[in-house]
């Protein structure tokens, strides 16, 4: 088999498999993508709805100002405790009452950065402890507003194209929601009134000010977050789809490759051996082939547990039948060429002339064989994902589609948690059958003339 290499390695297949390869291995956090919940349950992608405010963060120090815009984390969140923590002031009219807010244990939060680096950055001159910064308001009021950081004898100042707030004042921790009845009260602000409504009441410009030593973040969560949105737990679906695709390969190419050493071991003994070995065999084939793949799968998944491995030893053991009829009928059709019984003639052992001579013999087929059967192998992985028989710790495509079936991704028209993984297993599947068709025409060229024709 002679293999044209610029013209495979220039193969559009090729390409994108080693562009798969390449995501799989750096994982999320090369592209800036970051695990766990980052923005409100079903927010859409950025490019779809300009109107909807995105997922926001704005860090105010006294020296340093940052915003962070659909890719910004807020800080963690640390068990609560009472103490005498700075005060949440009323409006700047007059309405608004002191009430004590709830303030953080544990040391202060540390400044926030984005791992792509911030989308405006202000710096202060360094002669005023004052920091603010500007936004230009050109959405509708967002899902939920949070205040949270470290107070040194500061206060915090929301100012509105009319009126303003001062959202907490004094030295301590703080950690104000504007879902939080104290906070409203202490604003002057109904309880049952959406308080985010209140602080962006209308588009224009607004401005968050520290008026002294401290180091505050304010979120503020709209319904628009990062290339793919996110699911029903606020997780970037798009991190989700990086991890798929290494899922995808371990499980594609594991069970597959397991799959072709069993097929190539027992078509090797069955055709060389031949009698009762072979026939012993070839009846355990036809036995596995006629049994239902998937009724098998899902009982060998609920007995062995929904380990990956566990998966992969599953798929390979139910995979094997056809490379070992495929080796065994290569086996046959060498077993008596005359090479091989001058061989036996020169005394040649019979793992010699297995190992040494028909191995390398049916490799070319095994590489098509391989390329060919990892397809069957995600689509059977996805299949058991989508039924819930897979780990649910593993980000799998099919994993995704079960979590988006489940949660009413389907009927609440949230496509972005579907397409992805759906188009990128049919992807994955198209790259692989492409790349052992041409494995095939190189192995037997009489193919690539009948697709010629």
């Amino acid at each position: 088999m002679v293999f044209d290499m610029r013209r495979d390695l220039c193969s559009f297949s090729f390409v994108c498999f080693v562009l798969l390869a390449a995501a799989a291995l750096a994982g999320p956090g090369v592209l800036g993508l970051r695990d766990g919940p980052q923005a409100p349950p079903y927010s859409k992608p950025d490019w779809l709805d300009s109107s909807i405010a995105p997922t926001m963060v704005f860090h105010v120090t006294g020296s340093e100002t940052l915003i962070e815009s659909s890719g910004g984390q807020a800080p963690p969140e640390t068990p609560l405790r009472d103490s005498q923590g700075p005060m949440a002031i009323g409006s700047s009219g007059g309405q608004g009452s002191l009430g004590r807010v709830r303030s953080l244990a544990g040391p202060p939060e540390t400044p926030l950065r984005d791992s792509q680096g911030p989308t405006a950055l202000e710096r202060g001159l360094g002669q005023s402890p004052n920091a603010s910064i500007a936004l230009d308001w050109k959405y509708a009021p967002p899902l939920r507003v949070s205040l949270t950081g470290r107070l040194d004898g500061a206060q915090v100042r929301w100012t509105m194209p009319e009126g303003e707030f001062t959202l907490a004042a004094g030295r301590g921790d703080i950690d104000l929601d504007a879902r939080d009845i104290p906070f409203k009260k202490a604003l002057g602000i109904e309880p049952f009134v959406n308080m985010a409504a209140v602080l962006f009441p209308a588009r224009g410009a607004y401005r968050l000010s520290l008026d002294g030593s401290g180091d505050v973040v304010m979120r503020v969560e709209g319904g628009r977050w990062g290339l793919l949105g996110t699911d029903q737990r606020g997780r970037d679906v798009a991190t989700l789809f990086v991890r798929g695709v290494r899922i995808s390969l371990i499980v594609g190419i594991a069970a597959t490759l397991i799959a072709t050493f069993f097929g190539l071991a027992f078509g090797l003994l069955s055709g060389y051996a031949g009698g009762a070995t072979d026939t012993l065999i070839m009846r355990a084939v036809d036995v596995l082939l006629s049994i239902p793949t998937l009724p098998i799968l899902m009982i060998f998944a609920g007995m062995w547990g929904r380990s990956l491995w566990n998966l992969v030893l599953i798929l390979s053991i139910f995979s094997w039948m056809g490379t070992a009829r495929m080796v065994r009928s290569m086996t046959l059709s060498l077993r008596d060429a005359p090479w091989v019984e001058g061989l036996r003639a020169l005394g040649a052992r019979r793992n010699y002339i297995l190992f040494r001579h028909l191995v390398p013999e049916a490799m070319p087929l095994l590489l098509a064989n391989i390329a060919l059967g990892v397809p069957g192998a995600i689509l059977a992985e996805a299949g058991l994902a989508f039924l819930g028989l897979s780990d649910p710790r593993l980000p799998s495509w099919g994993r995704m589609l079960h979590e988006a079936h489940v949660f009413g991704a389907f009927t609440s028209g949230a496509w972005w948690m579907i397409l992805p993984p759906g188009l990128g297993i049919s992807l994955i599947c198209l790259i692989f059958m492409d790349i052992g068709r041409r494995l095939e025409e190189r192995a037997d060229p009489r193919l690539k003339g009948g697709s010629a024709r």
